[in-house]
């Protein structure tokens, strides 16, 4: 094989079609475009969502509430889950949380819920707590920290 010998493959390349090029090709007189209106015309069309002059659907469809953009995602987790998943005297913190699966990532923070009862001495340093579980973890002998 050599330089001169090398072609492309038959069908590889396809021509573009040339519009308005005469009756004969085709393509002629309207190119393509059938006749007048407004996508016949040169330039971009009308927007997205434009139906017309009707009114569109984005404006038709009731709209309801709206979404906190400065809302925080606090990931939370309960007193019940502690007491299954941690040994007595341990330290529970955001990393350990994460490595045992309590919790998938500490998003703006990590709340712990009294939901459940805890009786090992669990020292537990998070971002916040609710009433119920700092009482009842410093009713087990154990520490509430908010970090």
């Amino acid at each position: 094989m050599k330089l001169h010998e090398l072609s492309q493959e038959p069908g590889s390349r396809k021509d573009r079609k040339r519009i308005g090029r005469g009756m004969s090709s085709g393509h002629g007189k309207t190119s393509g475009k059938g006749h007048k209106g407004q996508k016949a015309r040169a330039g971009r069309g009308p927007r997205p969502g434009f139906e017309g002059g009707q009114m569109p659907l984005q404006r038709r469809v009731p709209k309801r509430g709206f979404v906190n953009i400065f809302a925080k995602e606090i990931a939370i987790v309960n007193l019940a889950s502690l007491e299954e998943r941690f040994e007595d005297g341990a330290v529970v913190d955001i990393a350990t949380l994460i490595k045992t699966g309590l919790i998938k990532k500490s998003l703006d923070g990590v709340k712990v819920l009294g939901n459940g009862d805890i009786t090992k001495k669990l020292t537990v340093q998070v971002n916040a707590f609710s009433d119920t579980a700092k009482q009842k973890i410093e009713a087990a002998g154990g520490k509430a920290e908010v970090i």
